[in-house]
C-alpha cells in the first residue's frame, strides 16, 4: 500500500485494478456529491454548469483510471496530471455556483476541502509514480 499523503510505501497490497486506489475511492465520492448537488440546479443549468460539473468530476475518475491502465509510467502521471486539473476545475465551478446562489458558503467550502484532500492524495501518488519510475529506468 502507498501512503498517498507522502508518496512512501507503508506495506504490500494488491490492487486488483484503479478501483482500489484511495485516490479514485475519494475522487469518486466527489463525483457522487456533485451529482446530487447538480439535481438542485434550475434547470437553465442543465446544459452549462451542471453539466461542466459533471463533466469534471467524472474527469477526475476517468483519468486516474486511464491512466492506471496505461503502460509506461509517465503516462500515467500525465493523466493523474489531467485528473487534477479536473479537481481544480471543480473548484472554480464551486465557486461560481455559490456566486450564483446555488449553494451557501458552507455547503461550498466543505466540497472544496474535500477536492483538496483528494488533490493532496493525488500529489503523493504522482510522486509515487515518478520514483517508481526512476527506480525502473
Amino acid at each position: 500500500m502507498v501512503d498517498l499523503l507522502n508518496g512512501e510505501m507503508v506495506a504490500d497490497r494488491k490492487y486488483n485494478d484503479f478501483r482500489d486506489l484511495e485516490v479514485w475511492q475519494q475522487c469518486r465520492e466527489i463525483r457522487k456529491k456533485i451529482w446530487d448537488l447538480c439535481k438542485d440546479f434550475p434547470n437553465e443549468e442543465k446544459f452549462r454548469l451542471s453539466d461542466q460539473m459533471v463533466r469534471a468530476s467524472r474527469s477526475a475518475t476517468a483519468c486516474i483510471a486511464e491512466g492506471y491502465g496505461r503502460f509506461h509510467y509517465q503516462e500515467n502521471i500525465q493523466f493523474c496530471r489531467q485528473s487534477r486539473g479536473s479537481l481544480y476545475e471543480l473548484i472554480d465551478h464551486l465557486d461560481v455556483a455559490h456566486e450564483c446562489e446555488y449553494i451557501d458558503a458552507d455547503y461550498a467550502e466543505k466540497v472544496i476541502e474535500q477536492i483538496k484532500s483528494a488533490i493532496q492524495i493525488l500529489n503523493g501518488y504522482i510522486k509515487y509514480l515518478k520514483r517508481r519510475k526512476e527506480e525502473n529506468n
